[in-house]
């Protein structure tokens, strides 16, 4: 596929776009991007967008303020795009209507991607389903909200350019994006940088009870519920604490696990230059990229971070 306008031949009158659970800065970026793009430039078309809530500050993006958080529409898409999903399960709350819809269209950057969709444009070295959203659009046709939207989405899945997924076509597609006039600058300050008080607490109290294994080559860090009710957060209060554990020196991989519900975990994994942390998830019934990737596990926190490290260990160097 070279382009977006490819898909909309014939007659197209109602689109649906899905991003995946639990919604990251990639996920919404590339979405509400989506959702303004075919709404400016293709207004007979009907768009619906449909997301969970994101963390406070992703919500602010153009376009995701018409979003819908509940899928309970009996209609037919003629056309279903998911943007940011790695495979059918992980849809958010339109799984129904995607299966329901006439054509549906996968665009989408994780290697792991099976290739659920009718039609599927993958492209795994791409650092994020944004950057590979801006190859597909018309660089006339973003307008500055448009931009906005797709340069979150690159910023949050390269860690603003720092990770090893940045390329420098991924700087080509910002550079233009930048072009486009918004506040780039208040853009990375809102989405790294600045932390609610209670956000910095609970990030302070899991590194302080972080530990190291296998010489220091992982670091893993965790929070229970218990916890999370204590210091008065809530899941997305603690989507940097597995980046800040990565930055440890000496550190290969990071793990960090967290409590959704009694008994249930979520197990976020973070590696730095070699190791292959989708490998790992993969085993759990999870998977992402090679340096970010994440699972889920059941049992106490104690036995869920025995197992990851089982697996990590057996693909660790020296």
């Amino acid at each position: 596929m070279e382009n977006i306008e490819e898909l909309l031949q014939g007659k197209i009158r109602r689109i649906g776009i899905a991003g995946h659970v639990n919604p990251d800065g990639d996920c919404i970026g590339s979405t509400t991007a989506l959702f303004l793009y075919l709404r400016k430039n293709h207004p007979k078309i009907k768009v619906d967008l449909y997301l969970e809530l994101p963390k406070q500050a992703l919500r602010t993006l153009k376009g995701f303020g018409e979003s819908r958080q509940t899928a309970n529409e009996d209609h037919i898409y003629d056309l279903f795009f998911t943007c940011d999903v790695s495979s059918r399960d992980r849809i958010g709350v339109a799984g129904d209507l995607f299966e329901q819809a006439n054509r549906t269209v996968c665009i989408d950057h994780h290697v792991s991607n099976p290739g659920f969709a009718d039609v599927n444009h993958i492209v795994p070295d791409a650092s994020s389903c944004a950057e590979v959203l801006t190859d597909l659009m018309a660089l006339d046709k973003i307008d500055q909200d448009i931009a906005e939207s797709l340069y979150t989405g690159i910023i949050h899945d390269s860690g603003v350019f720092q990770y090893s997924n940045t390329s420098p076509h991924t700087m080509r597609c910002a550079a233009n994006l930048m072009e486009k006039g918004f506040d780039h600058n208040k853009l990375i300050d809102d989405s790294f940088n600045k932390r609610t008080f209670r956000q910095n607490r609970i990030l302070g109290y899991a590194l302080e009870k972080a530990e190291q294994a296998f010489d220091g080559q992982v670091v893993v860090s965790s929070i229970s519920l218990e916890e999370m009710e204590e210091y008065e957060v809530t899941q997305q209060d603690l989507d940097m604490v597995v980046s800040q554990l990565r930055l440890t020196e000496g550190a290969e991989v990071a793990v960090f696990v967290y409590e959704k519900e009694t008994g249930q975990f979520k197990v976020s994994l973070r590696s730095n230059s070699y190791f292959d942390v989708s490998e790992a998830a993969a085993v759990f019934g999870g998977g992402g990229h090679v340096h970010a990737a994440g699972c889920s596990g059941e049992g106490s926190a104690d036995q869920v971070i025995a197992r990851i490290l089982s697996e990590i260990e057996k693909r660790l160097h020296g």
